[in-house]
């Protein structure tokens, strides 16, 4: 143990009825990270990483944009310098981190599972670094081992439909102990607006599913048979990142005669790309339903708006941000549409934008059918949001809005192996908030009740919704 004592046993729960509820009835429960970007490949093969930086910086958008904002050279962040000298960098800059979430996360992810507890600065970096690469050379702190040591009990991946899920194979004949679970993302199957992109992924999923996607009904067949084949291989859940959900749900006869020109090159661009993102979005959602799957809709983002970077760097390289896009009008068509023909499945919606939560609270009490409990779920504050005011936030909205109890609770959406504290982050404030008004007689003072709720929040309502 490197210690300094930076996160201590009762971090974040800053009452006695806090304490109790997190230690008693949160802090030992397994973790379902149902919706995340793992690698499986990684998990299938075990991978030990070489050093800090790998595991750690590579791919992670939050450190990258606080360093750019702090003057850091992008050499020292995607580009050619060695693995010590990116971490050095990082480690210089984390003191000027105070009150930005990485500054928690950061030492948080440091203390578990590396058991060192010291603020992470310049003159500390070199002993951090070496620990860290001394202890990610164990056996134990491979990618399944950390996995374990977070007590993570089901890992929701997130996968083209043209995927050959060949490692989530590899798991399942591995049984390594924790369900290691493919979900099903088709945004690049609605993404009509970039035929330069659309046109060759339409020919790989032609290829891939056996079906020569000639018109809109083969491409929703070719679709449907890469759903058949990731249930076949346990997939069971549905995510998509959208900027909003599309404003239209139906093609005319005309447009689906226009997709098929589309297709052959014989029209350059697609009239109506939000009609045809609505209109196989709907589709998916009726074979969504048909299975029994759970759909997921990641909404608000603006993605890549540093057009220099994106063409040095590509996408995805931390250059996105909140969106301020319209969501209720076109939310309340797509759901109350597939309620018309009562194939509205599980739904799970996301926000990013914190003036929209009030929308998104109030939105989900329209749809529920009275037999599924919590059957259209308020999801957890992410990205941007997945810090303390924006998850106390959007459990205050669903609280006063919604039914906190059915709560679903928190997911990683994160590509990296050390993300997990960010549950023990959600589940100290959960456990604060609620204790908190147990002090002050807003909820009642009953331990074993409220820390009820508290264990289905963090564990259990997930469990159950996700039919595990």
């Amino acid at each position: 143990m490197i210690d300094g004592n930076v996160i201590p046993d009762d971090f974040l729960l800053y009452s006695e009825s806090a304490r109790n509820l997190y230690h008693n009835y949160a802090k030992d429960l397994p973790i379902i990270d149902y919706h995340n970007h793992l690698p499986p490949q990684e998990i299938a093969e075990g991978k030990n990483f070489k050093t800090m930086a790998e595991i750690w910086l590579k791919g992670d958008h939050y450190k990258w944009r606080a360093m750019r904002t702090l003057g850091v050279d992008e050499r020292y962040i995607t580009g050619d310098a060695s693995d010590e000298e990116k971490f050095m960098a990082w480690a210089k800059v984390v003191p000027a981190t105070v009150r930005n979430p990485l500054f928690h996360w950061t030492h948080m992810e440091l203390k578990r599972p590396f058991g060192i507890n010291k603020f992470l600065n310049e003159k500390s970096a070199k002993e951090i670094y070496e620990r860290g690469n001394e202890l990610l050379a164990q056996p134990d702190f491979n990618t399944q081992g950390l996995l374990k040591k977070f007590k993570v009990e089901m890992v929701g991946t997130t996968d083209d439909p043209t995927d050959s899920l060949e490692y989530h194979k590899a798991l399942q004949s591995q049984n390594i102990g924790i369900k290691v679970k493919p979900s099903f993302r088709p945004d690049k199957s609605l993404f009509i607006h970039d035929p330069a992109t659309y046109r060759p992924y339409i020919k790989k999923l032609s290829e891939v599913s056996g079906i020569q996607i000639t018109d809109v009904d083969s491409l929703i067949a070719a679709l449907r048979n890469r759903i058949e084949f990731f249930a076949a291989h346990g997939a069971s859940i549905s995510d998509h990142g959208l900027n909003k959900i599309p404003s239209k749900v139906t093609l005319t006869d005309a447009q689906k005669r226009e997709y098929e020109q589309f297709l052959k090159g014989e029209v350059a661009e697609f009239s109506d790309a939000d009609a045809f993102a609505g209109y196989v979005l709907t589709e998916l959602a009726k074979i969504y339903h048909e299975k029994g799957w759970v759909q997921q809709f990641h909404l608000g983002a603006i993605r890549n708006n540093n057009h220099g970077m994106l063409r040095k760097l590509g996408m995805d390289t931390g250059y996105d941000s909140i969106g301020d896009y319209p969501q209720a009008q076109s939310l309340s068509n797509f759901l109350g549409n597939l309620t018309l023909e009562d194939k509205l499945a599980k739904t799970i919606i996301y926000n990013l934008n914190p003036a929209d939560n009030d929308v998104f609270a109030t939105m989900i009490g329209n749809f529920a059918d009275g037999k599924t409990k919590g059957k259209i779920q308020f999801g957890s504050g992410w990205w941007f949001l997945d810090q303390k005011d924006g998850m106390e936030k959007q459990l205050t909205s669903l609280s006063n809005m919604g039914v906190l109890s059915t709560f679903v609770g928190m997911l990683t959406d994160s590509r990296s192996f050390l993300s997990y504290p960010r549950h023990e982050y959600f589940r100290r404030i959960l456990c604060n908030l609620l204790g908190s008004e147990m002090e002050n007689g807003q909820v009642p003072n009953d331990e074993k009740w409220i820390g009820g709720i508290v264990s289905d929040i963090c564990y259990y309502n997930a469990k159950e919704y996700f039919g595990l």
